[in-house]
């Protein structure tokens, strides 16, 4: 049987916000056989500087607890938790993904990954990807002090999410639904799967489409200032589930 959620787009400061105490306790009473955690969980991670996960002592706890039942916990990094190979992966136990990748679960091809590749128009996001993934820049960030990274990284983190603010207000939701469908299109056609989980544009959407004949879907996890929810996966199909 399989019980796979996927959770995305949290952006925690702290665990003194709702939202961590929410997601925490949704960790503790989880019953699953999976969980992804589909990118920028936290609005700030990086590398495995202590700072982060004495910051989020409870929350890695909880994922630790889950992998010690035997729940496959999958982590994707986003646009504001970055480099969490060592951390997550050698001192927690779980898979750590910097791009898309794809699962059999429920007797489906699911193909998962944070969506930030979702607009190709946005050439200043995307080359700041690929600075971001040089092997030089990670050296870097992982042997800065933690002090300089925290600063570093909040400063980019609140310059991303001012960014990202800004360009939601310019486009309409219905625009930027329109942009996940036409990737899911084209990722469809590329290389084909049965569902498509996507989080980062914050437009929460789930859609039913075509591509040569055969049915896909296409499901974005939206972002949990609008609704704390995530999306499970089951052998008889999948929905969005409340997590309070």
């Amino acid at each position: 049987m399989t019980r796979a959620y996927f959770v995305s787009d949290v952006h925690l400061r702290s665990m003194a916000e709702p939202n961590a105490q929410i997601l925490l306790k949704f960790l503790q009473r989880l019953q699953a056989t999976h969980l992804f955690l589909v990118g920028d969980v936290f609005d700030l991670w990086i590398g495995a500087h202590r700072h982060f996960a004495d910051a989020y002592r409870p929350l890695v706890d909880a994922v630790r607890a889950l992998i010690v039942r035997g729940v496959e916990v999958h982590v994707f990094e986003g646009n504001h938790d970055l480099y969490l190979t060592e951390f997550w992966s050698r001192d927690v136990g779980c898979l750590v993904h910097r791009a898309a990748a794809v699962f059999a679960l429920a007797g489906l091809e699911v193909r998962v990954e944070h969506g930030d590749l979702i607009n190709p128009d946005d050439r200043g996001y995307l080359f700041l990807r690929r600075v971001l993934r040089f092997g030089a820049v990670e050296c870097l960030a992982r042997r800065l002090p933690e002090k300089i990274v925290g600063a570093i990284g909040r400063r980019a983190s609140r310059a991303s999410r001012t960014y990202t603010s800004s360009r939601s207000k310019r486009i309409e939701p219905d625009a930027i639904r329109a942009m996940i469908r036409a990737h899911a299109a084209r990722e469809a056609r590329a290389e084909p799967f049965d569902l498509l989980i996507s989080g980062h544009v914050h437009v929460a959407d789930d859609w039913t489409f075509e591509v040569d004949g055969r049915p896909c879907r296409s499901v974005n996890l939206g972002w949990w200032r609008d609704e704390a929810r995530a999306f499970l996966l089951g052998d008889e199909g999948g929905e969005f589930v409340d997590v309070l």
